[in-house]
């Protein structure tokens, strides 16, 4: 299946930051082998002046989703922090792009891009339809922006050359990816983008 980009679509990039590379506080096992990946589909939209979206977690240092604050995950990502930065190798385009921040606030998680962020109305602004969504983890953060821009209606490219998941439990990756297809997501690779 061939996929022609156009002016309606847009790259999401979720949370490709070092708490969740190896080494961070929160690894997605081999999460920095997909940067290579993902940063030509950076160059492509780049090239094509589409916009480029980075979400980040950029939780306060007694966010909720944290270990001793009622949550189940060790500190991660906690804001104006080292892990909190993106990855050194991950491509940032010098024009349209968008760091989206979320979970800033203490007492509200946030595992997709729209929650609690101006997101959707950044891509409704720029007449986006069309998303294309790649990064960590797919069983968390990738699945619920997914789901989100399903349930928001636009409709949704999965980049399968461009995530990585955490696995907590074995198979969450995959149940996650059969689910976000199942909900209308479609699956591509680079090689798909004409």
């Amino acid at each position: 299946m061939k996929v022609k980009l156009s002016k309606r679509d847009a790259l999401i990039v979720v949370d490709m930051q070092k708490d969740f590379m190896p080494g961070g506080a929160l690894p997605v096992p081999e999460g920095d082998k997909i940067i290579p990946s993902l940063n030509k589909y950076i160059e492509r939209f780049a090239s094509l002046t589409l916009p480029v979206y980075f979400t980040r977690d950029w939780h306060p240092a007694d966010h909720i989703s944290f270990k001793g604050h009622g949550g189940i995950w060790p500190p991660h990502c906690v804001q104006n922090t080292k892990g909190a930065e993106f990855h050194d190798d991950l491509l940032i385009p010098q024009d349209n792009k968008f760091i989206i921040s979320k979970g800033t606030s203490r007492d509200f998680d946030a595992y997709s891009g729209f929650q609690g962020t101006i997101l959707e109305n950044l891509l409704k602004e720029r007449g986006i339809r069309r998303v294309f969504v790649g990064g960590v983890a797919t069983d968390y953060c990738v699945k619920n922006t997914v789901l989100g821009a399903l349930n928001l209606g636009f409709q949704v490219f999965l980049l399968t050359d461009g995530i990585k998941g955490v696995d907590v439990n074995p198979g969450d990756s995959e149940k996650a990816i059969d689910l976000m297809l199942s909900e209308g997501a479609v699956a591509i690779e680079l090689k798909d983008l004409d």
